[in-house]
């Protein structure tokens, strides 16, 4: 039997099938022959055909399951099916083609200028980080913010904080205003274009919670091709991923309060920073719903380990 072409394949799905359910089935169907990467919101081709789905038709992700026998229209069955083509054929990943990802239980904007957001942060900030902050922070630092999406989150959080967000990449930066404006948050939530503290100078804060590039050169050249949508910039940090990592333990004490802590991600780099660092007090975050590579310090202990080099 010859095999159908691509669009003959879309022709007949948009005819025959009729609900949610049987495109979300026939997408998952798709994924799982096309082998595809996921590690940008889903972990498996059903998650991510139920994602495609419902946002396409413009339905929270927490949709009811009896949702899903409702039957659509030509026209949305069509929108479906040409974005699960793409997303197979191009490795795109999916929030960039819907344009929506979701971090701490918030939505947010996301295109091509701005890394996904997947960060183990979020379950940092719906817990107020604790047990390490006993206080609620006045002024909390946002470094290398990219969407804003930590930024903001933490502003839910901490809702009397002032939030700087800050970003080298201008084209980042564009991204998070309207994040910061479509959550209202303009008045707390501040996108500041800065190479790390270069245009910080005076600033004081109680909490610094860093997402730099933190790639190593290894990883970067092995990434799956759904990671190369993202832009290079906030994923290749050098040969150990440590490039922007040893300016933040150096500079951050100087802008943070007495009481402050820092909070750095470096996901899998963190090998590189256990053997750099041997003898530095670093708290390694454990993570009930995933994930790794996040260390803590409080601004007392880096000073002294400072000043003992």
């Amino acid at each position: 039997m010859q095999s159908m072409t691509e669009q003959e394949l879309a022709a007949q799905a948009v005819r025959d099938l009729r609900s949610m359910l049987d495109l979300m089935r026939w997408c998952a169907t798709q994924f799982n022959q096309a082998g595809l990467y996921y590690g940008h919101g889903t972990d498996n081709p059903w998650d991510e055909a139920v994602s495609l789905v419902l946002q396409s038709v413009h339905l929270p992700h927490d949709s009811p399951q009896e949702l899903f026998a409702a039957r659509l229209t030509e026209a949305e069955k069509a929108q479906i099916v040409g974005l699960a083509q793409r997303r197979v054929n191009e490795r795109i990943p999916l929030a960039y083609l819907t344009h929506q990802a979701w971090f701490a239980g918030l939505p947010f904007y996301v295109d091509e200028r701005v890394l996904i957001p997947r960060s183990p942060f979020a379950e940092l900030i719906q817990g107020h980080f604790a047990p390490y902050l006993d206080f609620e922070p006045d002024t909390i630092l946002d470094m290398c913010t990219g969407s804003a999406c930590i930024a903001i989150a933490a502003a839910n959080a901490y809702i009397d904080a002032e939030v700087d967000a800050v970003d080298i990449s201008a084209d980042a930066l564009a991204v998070a205003e309207i994040n910061i404006q479509d959550h209202a948050l303009s008045d707390r939530v501040f996108p500041i274009q800065s190479d790390l503290f270069e245009n910080l100078s005076g600033q004081c804060y109680d909490l610094i919670i860093a997402n730099p590039p933190y790639v190593d050169a290894e990883d970067m050249a092995d990434l799956p091709g759904e990671f190369h949508h993202e832009p290079e910039l906030g994923l290749a940090a050098g040969e150990d991923g440590l490039d922007l990592v040893h300016s933040l333990l150096k500079q951050g004490p100087d802008f943070m309060s007495d009481r402050g802590w820092l909070f750095v991600e470096v996901g899998n780099s963190m090998v590189h920073v256990q053997q750099q660092y041997p003898d530095l007090p670093l708290v390694w975050i454990d993570f009930e719903q995933g994930g790794h590579g996040i260390f803590a310090i409080s601004n007392k202990d880096l000073k002294i380990w400072l000043s003992k080099q």
